[in-house]
């Protein structure tokens, strides 16, 4: 009874950023309890090593090349998927990038938007896109990524552009959790720690910072993509069916401090 509630057979999800990393591990996950997965990315070539990986595995998966920062383009792609698979019954809004280290005195007008374009506008662009025809037929699960940097202030590194558009899909995601919640649609947040992936290896390699962020983890290490996919899945099925609005944080204990 209980493991048949992680199941996601006949179901269909849409992964933003699923060409590798946290992304293509979920994808992976939702796969392999059997949903039909779609992999969206900004990067043709990065959604083909995806695409390919998958299939390696054993798993087929239909691909889209998306700039989660064009909300018409989000638009199209809500409603040329929901055409072509019947129905996105589960969408996961992973897409994001992190910025090199800039002071908040320093930043200019660009880096902060590019990160607030990709981070929280690319995240609610998707979420209003996917949840329409969600709220039609009364029912889909939205999970979105956010981070624990929308908790605390990271050190060594300065990235309030980071963490300030990470707290605002933590809110988001309460936001239309409340909204959405008596038409049948669910939305929740996984708020990781470091995890190493593409993205975070670069400052995994800088050795004023893997030991800070190591001696403030508990468990003296980073996370893997994997682990993240796992509670993705579960706030994805029905076995979180009572469940909406949560910021589920995966840190390795980072927060406990």
């Amino acid at each position: 009874m209980f493991l048949e509630k992680y199941r996601l057979n006949g179901q269909t999800a849409f992964i933003t950023g699923g060409g590798r990393g946290i992304g293509l591990s979920t994808a992976e996950a939702l796969a392999e309890a059997g949903a039909n997965v779609i992999i969206s990315d900004m990067s043709s070539d990065v959604l083909e090593a995806g695409r390919r990986e998958m299939e390696e595995k054993g798993y087929k998966v239909d691909t889209l090349v998306l700039d989660v920062t064009n909300s018409k383009a989000v638009a199209e792609a809500a409603k040329s998927m929901n055409e072509k698979h019947g129905a996105v019954d589960i969408l996961i809004a992973n897409a994001g990038i992190a910025w090199p280290d800039t002071g908040g005195e320093e930043m200019t007008d660009d880096v902060w938007l590019k990160v607030v374009d990709v981070d929280l506008n690319g995240a609610y662009w998707s979420c209003r896109e996917f949840a329409k025809p969600m709220l039609e037929r009364g029912r889909g699960s939205i999970v979105t990524l956010g981070s624990m940097s929308g908790l605390i202030s990271n050190k060594p590194q300065r990235q309030v552009h980071y963490n300030s558009a990470k707290a605002a899909v933590h809110h988001m995601t309460r936001c239309l959790a409340a909204e959405w919640a008596e038409r049948g649609v669910r939305v929740n947040c996984v708020a990781p720690t470091y995890v190493d992936t593409v993205m975070s290896r670069g400052g995994f390699s800088e050795a004023d910072r893997m030991p800070i962020w190591m001696d403030s983890t508990p468990m003296r290490r980073p996370a893997r993509a994997d682990e993240i996919a796992s509670p993705i899945l579960f706030l994805a099925s029905d076995a979180s069916s009572a469940m909406t609005g949560s910021v589920v944080v995966v840190d390795c204990g980072y927060t406990i401090w």
